[in-house]
């Protein structure tokens, strides 16, 4: 019998994504939860559109927004992305933990709202005018960096799982 053989789920490590699905699912899907620390030391979560580039997480928002006060005064966050809403087999997620540098250059804005416009929902028309509904003086651009990763792939636990009842046949 494999050392890998599914008795029960207690333990999920051995269910991480691959690097191609890992990929796969930064790419296709487009919104995560991007969690920070409040003053108080509560945990809060916000849906948010991203775009995945350069092995990092971009978002945005306006700085009168609870969370970029946060990440101002401590720029430790997280962010969770699953599959959910995409046509990518069973559940899949990432999670990273890591840390945001906020931008307001005008190099980044150049790059990011075009690129955020054509690669997310948008409720503009067109990504034309979308990015021109973003790029406002009061917007900040977010670049988490990852520090840690969990990776989860309930495919992989499915076919393990099945793997295993055939086995004990």
């Amino acid at each position: 019998m494999s050392e890998d053989h599914v008795k029960n789920y207690d333990d999920v490590t051995m269910y991480g994504l691959t690097s191609d699905r890992e990929e796969a699912l930064l790419r296709k899907q487009n919104e995560l939860t991007f969690i920070w620390t409040n003053k108080e030391g509560h945990g809060l979560g916000v849906t948010m559109s991203y775009i995945w580039r350069h092995g990092r997480i971009w978002c945005t928002a306006t700085r009168q927004r609870a969370r970029m006060k946060a990440l101002a005064r401590d720029n430790r966050c997280s962010v969770v992305i699953s599959s959910a809403g995409t046509d990518i087999d069973v559940s899949q997620s990432i999670t990273f933990k890591g840390h945001a540098i906020l931008h307001t250059d005008q190099e980044t804005r150049d790059w990011f709202y075009p690129d955020f416009a054509s690669n997310t929902v948008s409720p503009a028309p067109t990504p034309e005018l979308f990015v021109q509904f973003l790029d406002t003086d009061d917007r900040i651009i977010i670049e988490v960096v990852p520090e840690k990763t969990i990776r989860f792939d309930g495919g992989l636990m499915r076919d393990k799982t099945e793997e295993s009842v055939a086995n004990e046949a």
